[in-house]
């Protein structure tokens, strides 16, 4: 029975072999080096130290797997055949050397002795050149298992046998799937020798470098932790002051809070048609729209000493807290309604001088909204109709008192039933957890949408309107509803 003694050549200049190895390749029976493509090599051949290499295995297998099963299968049957065999690869036995697992692994079913002398590796060479602490976390990982190995870009990675522009180029689009396309790595080849190249290029390049050979690694780092992002209205608030100075814009200068009013609600309504049409670019741009309308009456608002937009930040973040102290102090709350009770009740001790039920409910507001607002607060305090039937009896007379007035043509009579009507109506949305004026701008948008269909249907097939009966343009209008429109 022979036995194997598997040394490392070190990583590449012959003077990072050990003294231990070097006295075992010189007293060795039969030397075999897993490739004598090495920068050792030269050195072996200087000391007359004989050897055989296993690299025609590489042309008569098809794959590295069937390489290393058959240099291992010869290993092992030579020392079976009692041979005492020093079997040599590069760099340590013990990194990233596939041979050396199998070799083990048939050597103790076949009860043969395996001795493996530590070596250095071409790791301890690039943690010097490029300042890297394996202690801060790192994974080694073979190129051409890359592609099936379950690997996180949690630690920094060490790619080895990236020998040519092929497995380079499976190397960049594994890695490609877990990092931007310019991320940088390292390309690292011949550390310690003469020719040592280290090189930080883009991820994208990796395959396109041309001196890349079996020498060749690539360093990874660890991408770094986002730090949770900060937003600052700065750049915005300065724009606006740039536009309200002396030298900024005429129109800008003219404006105060009543001028801006219309702008605002059109925002807040341009946000909501963004919402319905679920459009996240436009609902991006006019949420901007309407923050610069916030910024704008900040602004106006520090020109007269009243308050400024860092104000406006404060008051509305201390209030959020507030409200919530289920979130940001000790209360417990059993569900959302439980929420809704806490916060009415804050809201409600905030605005003390409330006097009255439905103080505090904006004047301006759009009448559905006003008529939605004035009704739940009424609710609060018990005005309001048990459940949902009695309001669907009160929609229908409310109905039939407006017909009556129509009937009659009494104009006064006709405007003040139809508020009714609608009054009525906007009780029963809230009965159904509907908000009316949400519903009716929904409606508005797929009434436009039908009616630009028809719009286009004409112009299209070059009719008129005036020419078109009621009969056809309901024709059109039911192609739009079958359309989804």
């Amino acid at each position: 029975m022979g036995e194997i003694v598997i040394v490392g050549l070190g990583p590449g200049s012959f003077k990072f072999m050990t003294l231990e190895t070097l006295e075992i390749l010189q007293q060795a029976q039969t030397l075999l080096l897993r490739t004598a493509k090495h920068p050792t090599v030269a050195g072996l051949l200087q000391r007359e130290i004989s050897f055989a290499s296993y690299d025609e295995y590489y042309e008569r297998h098809e794959t590295f797997e069937q390489v290393y099963a058959a240099i291992a299968e010869d290993c092992v049957a030579r020392a079976l055949a009692g041979e005492k065999i020093v079997y040599a690869v590069p760099g340590s036995p013990l990194v990233a050397e596939r041979t050396v697992i199998l070799i083990r692994e048939l050597a103790r079913a076949k009860q043969i002795p395996v001795t493996i002398l530590p070596g250095m590796s071409f790791l301890e060479v690039l943690y010097t050149r490029l300042g890297v602490d394996p202690i801060e976390g790192l994974s080694i990982l073979d190129a051409c298992d890359l592609a099936q190995t379950a690997f996180a870009t949690t630690t920094a990675l060490v790619i080895t046998q990236v020998y040519n522009q092929t497995v380079a180029s499976d190397v960049k689009l594994t890695l490609m799937d877990s990092l931007p396309d310019d991320y940088e790595v390292t390309l690292v080849r011949g550390l310690g020798l003469p020719e040592e190249s280290i090189r930080r290029i883009p991820l994208y390049e990796l395959d396109r470098q041309a001196d890349i050979d079996h020498l060749t690694s690539l360093y990874v780092p660890k991408p770094e932790e986002k730090s949770p992002q900060v937003f600052s209205l700065e750049p915005l608030v300065s724009v606006m002051a740039e536009l309200r100075s002396p030298e900024g814009c005429l129109w800008d200068l003219e404006q105060n809070h009543k001028t801006l009013r219309r702008y605002l609600v059109e925002e807040v309504y341009e946000v909501l048609e963004a919402i319905e049409l679920a459009d996240s670019e436009k609902l991006c741009e006019e949420l901007g729209d309407l923050l610069l309308q916030i910024v704008f009456h900040a602004r106006v608002a520090e020109e007269s000493g009243e308050f400024g937009m860092q104000d406006v930040v404060d008051v509305v973040t201390e209030k959020m807290i507030r409200r919530h102290p289920h979130v940001f102090g000790e209360v417990t709350v059993a569900d959302a309604a439980d929420v809704v009770v806490n916060w009415e009740e804050i809201k409600r001790r905030e605005h003390s001088d409330r006097k009255r039920i439905l103080d505090g409910i904006p004047a301006g507001l759009p009448a559905l909204m006003h008529a939605y607002k004035v009704q739940g607060k009424a609710a609060k305090v018990g005005f309001d109709w048990p459940d949902a039937a009695p309001v669907w009896e009160k929609v229908a007379e409310e109905l039939q008192e407006l017909r009556e007035a129509v009937e009659k043509k009494d104009a006064k009579a006709i405007e003040e039933e139809l508020g009714d009507a609608l009054f009525s109506l906007v009780n029963l949305a809230r009965f159904l957890s509907v908000e009316p004026e949400t519903a009716l701008t929904a409606t508005n948008q797929k009434f436009r949408r039908r009616f630009g269909y028809i719009e286009e249907k004409i112009m299209k097939n070059g009719e008129e309107w005036k020419k078109m009966s009621l009969k056809q343009l309901d024709l059109l209008w039911n192609e739009a509803k079958k359309a989804g429109m």
